[in-house]
């Protein structure tokens, strides 16, 4: 375990600085984690780090619960928040948060974003969801928990792997994949939605969702059984 919990180290580490280098965090905003399913241990970047500071030895691991299992850094603050979902959504191997700008600016506007292109929709099977709103009692009382429940909560009715984010209400977005890099660059791809969607929405604010036989085409493509988009995996 010891040799794949310090691969998974050094993955969350790059996964984190991916966000850095896509410009989607300032300051010390923004985390991804990551998961040894075989071992339910979670590590996640620590509270607070520079990023020019972090190193594989900063990150933290913890188990489902939050108790922390090696390191000497406080977890991120919004460990919870991670948590609940590994253990909500059993797929996923990796998640990131960050505050990117355009992302943020449609939770902030309490709007989901409608799919109103193919760039969309290859990665998002529909509008990117939204949360609703946390009460008072659950900001006060274990807010980043509750905030893993809100999201989970929308996704009553959603796939998870058909929706790979979310933005919580007035927030900002949640991504997650099978490994932390793919949920880091989920993170890149759903700014780049925002962006394209907030631009659109100027141009036109009463312009057209995407046909729905061309948002199937496109999202089926890329994902599910009869994918065909990329290459193939076969070796010899």
């Amino acid at each position: 375990m010891q040799e794949a919990l310090q691969i998974l180290k050094k993955e969350v580490l790059a996964a984190n600085l991916l966000l850095v280098e896509s410009g989607l965090v300032v300051e010390t905003f923004g985390n991804v984690s990551g998961i040894l399913r075989d071992h339910n241990i979670v590590v996640i970047k620590p509270s607070g780090v520079p990023y020019g500071e972090l190193k594989a030895e900063h990150m933290v691991a913890v188990d489902l619960e939050g108790k922390v299992m090696e390191g000497d850094l406080r977890p991120s603050s919004d460990l919870p928040t991670h948590l609940e979902l590994y253990r909500s959504f059993r797929s996923i191997g990796g998640v990131s948060h960050s505050h990117s700008l355009y992302a943020t600016t449609w939770a902030q506007a309490h709007l989901e974003i409608p799919c109103l292109g193919t760039t969309h929709a290859d990665y998002f099977n529909g509008p990117v969801p939204l949360t609703d709103r946390l009460s008072a009692q659950e900001i006060e009382e274990s807010y980043e928990l509750n905030t893993g429940k809100m999201i989970v909560r929308r996704f009553q009715d959603l796939s998870p792997e058909e929706f790979p984010g979310v933005l919580v209400a007035g927030h900002g977005p949640f991504t997650w994949g099978p490994n932390p890099t793919a949920a880091a660059k989920n993170s890149v791809v759903l700014e780049w939605i925002s962006h394209l969607a907030y631009l659109t929405r100027t141009l036109n604010p009463e312009g057209p969702s995407i046909r729905a036989e061309l948002l199937q085409k496109h999202f089926c493509r890329k994902h599910g059984p009869s994918a065909y988009y990329g290459q193939t995996t076969k070796t010899g």
